[in-house]
């Protein structure tokens, strides 16, 4: 099954691209409660090239690293990557208010498909609330 979740972004398509594979900017936005944060990422932006975010409860308590490969990538357009078993593809499409960020994944089967959809959304709010206000 798939999950789409998606954000329409005040913003040129570069700024947005830029902010959604660069390091520094992935840590001040990928997160999807105001008690979690990303301490680490790193980015190799190119077919083949492996991507991780270190994510943990700002509390210690617990956390995990979201990692994975790029499948393909097309500049300002879209990122295809796959993390596991599962596989997601980010769109980047142009229109006249900003860029509607678009991302569709394999949901996972250990957690209800509602809490995923409200987590992976509640990351790109963050995401468009970081690139507006930069």
């Amino acid at each position: 099954m798939n999950i789409t979740v998606e954000t329409t972004v005040a913003a040129p398509v570069g700024k947005v691209w830029r902010a959604y594979t660069t390091p520094e900017d992935i840590k001040q936005w990928n997160a999807a409660s105001d008690d979690w944060h990303t301490t680490a990422a790193t980015v190799d932006l190119r077919e083949g090239g492996a991507f991780s975010s270190r994510m943990e409860a700002k509390d210690g308590s617990m956390g995990f690293d979201f990692a994975g490969t790029y499948t393909k990538v097309v500049e300002n357009k879209r990122i295809e990557y796959a993390f596991g078993d599962r596989t997601a593809k980010v769109e980047f499409l142009e229109a006249p208010q900003g860029v509607t960020v678009r991302v569709s994944f394999v949901a996972e089967t250990e957690y209800p498909v509602e809490q995923q959809q409200q987590g992976w959304q509640a990351i790109l709010n963050n995401f468009k609330r970081h690139v507006e206000s930069h």
